[in-house]
């Protein structure tokens, strides 16, 4: 079904198109029939003279025809329609009165109201209003339709019967078949367009909506930044005191290997001679696991508790002497490691009161990577003996 769309002032082509079911027309046939009707019009108008005051004033005057905008008068539709042998009859003529009982007896109608045309025509067994105006075809039933007519007159429109018999068309043939169902009525081409531009907008406004928060709210502006900055500073003062805190381990690191060599030399010498390939086999050293930000928080908060609760930690003893020879490692005994004193362990821990927030954040991180440390010697020693 062909339900030509507005395009620009056309609205006579599309009208006449969706009437006949084709293309059949364009503007410039139109045109060319307005130039027809305004050079017999010419032609009536010189027949009193060409130099009376009439005729000169009709000459000044526009085309009562048809216009710059497309607008086409309806003398250039029935000169149009005159071509498929029809012709339209007002629906308020005497003619029409006396031949026509009820308006579903016609088969199509046009309707004109300023400078607008529609066609509304009876494709099948059923009506259907073409006007250009809508996305699409609106269905109309039998018993609306004399309604539907009468409240184009009441709006002020001008309503022609077409009497002549119309093209075959495909619509029709397939409509006689299958009638149509129509669960919505078609909505016109201004209200989607409107609706399209107010998502465009809502979508423009949703992105730009926190830029323009922020420029007519300038403290809120001013707020937003500052917090950002001090999230910035924040971060680099915890990346700092991580940096200082592996570099500080990273140079104790190799004493600790020193101290781990002869354990390592012990446990291989206890290996049997028949596994000449596990005495020759040297561990490397496993690189500490990366340090867990909420774990290293965890483990400083519970330093805190500790130190809150006991602010002086009791001597775990003496420091072993260097030349002192240490016990080999028996099967099921406590790791050599475990043994190992702490190189801070004589030293008394001072109170949470007198250390600064650098100062403990550095023990808890070190209390951290001693403890990486000795999970990894754990390890490393536990491999060696089997």
């Amino acid at each position: 079904m062909i339900g030509s769309k507005q395009e620009g002032s056309l609205c006579a082509q599309h009208c006449l198109n969706a009437l006949l079911q084709g293309e059949y027309f364009t503007a410039v046939d139109l045109a060319s029939f307005a130039q027809q009707l305004d050079e017999a019009e010419r032609e009536r108008m010189a027949e009193g003279g060409t130099t009376t005051a009439e005729y000169q004033h009709f000459l000044q005057q526009p085309s009562s025809n048809m216009d710059d905008s497309g607008f086409f008068s309806i003398q250039v539709i029935s000169r149009a329609l005159e071509v498929w042998c029809l012709r339209l009859v007002p629906v308020t003529s005497q003619e029409y009165l006396e031949t026509s009982e009820h308006p579903t007896q016609e088969q199509a109608f046009i309707c004109n109201f300023r400078e607008h045309w529609l066609s509304i025509r009876k494709l099948g067994y059923q009506w259907f209003n073409l006007n250009s105006l809508l996305i699409g075809p609106e269905l109309i039933s039998d018993t609306y339709l004399s309604l539907f007519l009468a409240q184009l007159q009441q709006e002020g429109y001008s309503i022609y019967s077409v009497r002549g018999t119309l093209p075959e068309c495909e619509a029709d043939g397939i409509l006689r078949i299958s009638p149509a169902v129509q669960l919505e009525r078609p909505k016109l081409i201004s209200e989607v367009n409107k609706q399209r531009e107010k998502d465009e907008g809502r979508s423009s406004d949703a992105s730009t909506g926190e830029q323009s928060s922020q420029e007519d709210d300038p403290e809120l502006a001013e707020a937003l930044r500052i917090s950002r900055q001090e999230n910035e500073l924040d971060d680099k003062s915890l990346q700092e005191a991580l940096r200082l805190s592996m570099q500080g381990y990273l140079e104790n690191s190799p004493h600790q290997g020193q101290d781990l060599m002869p354990e390592s030399s012990v446990v291989s010498s206890s290996v049997p001679p028949s596994h000449p390939t596990q005495q020759t086999t040297s561990h490397p050293t496993k690189e500490p696991d990366p340090v867990d930000l909420d774990e290293l928080r965890q483990r400083r908060q519970a330093f805190f508790e500790r130190q809150q609760t006991n602010p002086a930690s009791p001597d775990k003893g003496p420091p072993a002497e260097p030349g002192q020879d240490r016990p080999h490692p028996v099967e099921n005994d406590v790791s050599p490691v475990d043994s190992l004193p702490d190189e801070d362990s004589s030293r008394e821990e001072p109170a949470v009161s007198e250390m600064t927030e650098d100062e403990m954040l550095q023990a808890a991180l070190k209390m951290s990577m001693e403890a990486t440390q000795q999970d990894t010697n754990q390890t490393q020693d536990t491999n060696s003996t089997s």
